[in-house]
């Protein structure tokens, strides 16, 4: 049966047309080469495109509250392929398609940064330090070890609150060696991540306010995300005093 061709958008717009939203779905039932590569036409035009129109607009705007996360749209926006190499699950396609900007200089580990997808189901807004490299997460849990109030405070506070339903720690069970049991930033500190995340409908992609949504949640995370680079950007910075001989 013929392929059910589909005119695409005159203009790229900043959100999705119905039509994106259905490919994720059918893409979903159909996670393979045989079914994707007749309709990379589609792919690009209904969701890599818009995509990039959407997070060409969020960091426009992310030069008043995040200059240090400014990149190429390009760069930001996460491949459709998954890597398969080292998982069970062989599916060559992601079900959703997503962007992270990450921090200047961390482009190739992780830092905190600020992260958003589209799937079928649902569209996700998340910031924070996700996974962070092995010195990097110390770097964090130090800095918590003295800072963990202000952080606290920046994660109570109202507009965090209202704006995001999820705080992402993959805690550990028990504390990090070498900390300090009885710590009262403990439960901060025994986090493996640190992450806000808030849900969102998947008509929100459809919505040509979509753009403006992401951008009024990461610039509410945006101290945040400083606030957990800074150790991160404080510990490169000793790194690479001690490499230079510079004491």
């Amino acid at each position: 049966m013929a392929t059910k061709k589909i005119a695409p958008p005159a203009v790229v717009v900043p959100y999705f047309r119905p039509e994106a939203l259905k490919f994720l779905r059918n893409l979903a039932k159909n996670n393979d080469r045989a079914w994707f590569q007749p309709r990379k036409a589609v792919f690009e035009a209904e969701l890599k495109e818009p995509m990039l129109a959407v997070v060409r607009k969020i960091t426009d705007a992310m030069l008043d509250f995040a200059p240090q996360h400014v990149r190429p749209a390009e760069k930001s926006l996460f491949r459709i392929y998954r890597d398969t190499r080292f998982s069970n699950d062989k599916r060559p396609y992601k079900t959703h398609i997503a962007a992270w900007w990450s921090h200047q200089g961390l482009q190739k580990t992780s830092g905190a940064g600020y992260y958003f997808h589209v799937s079928a189901k649902e569209v996700i807004v998340a910031a924070g330090a996700y996974m962070p490299e092995k010195e990097q997460l110390a770097a964090i849990r130090h800095w918590l070890l003295d800072h963990h109030a202000d952080f606290r405070k920046l994660l109570r506070s109202k507009s965090i609150q209202k704006a995001f339903d999820e705080f992402e720690g993959n805690a550990l069970t028990r504390p990090p060696k070498g900390f300090p049991a009885e710590h009262p930033g403990m439960d901060l500190i025994k986090c493996r991540q640190w992450g806000l995340a808030t849900t969102l409908p998947a008509d929100a992609a459809l919505k040509p306010d979509l753009a403006a949504t992401i951008i009024r949640h990461f610039k509410l995370a945006a101290p945040v995300v400083d606030a957990l680079n800074s150790p991160i950007a404080a510990s490169l910075l000793s790194k690479k005093k001690v490499l230079f001989g510079l004491h």
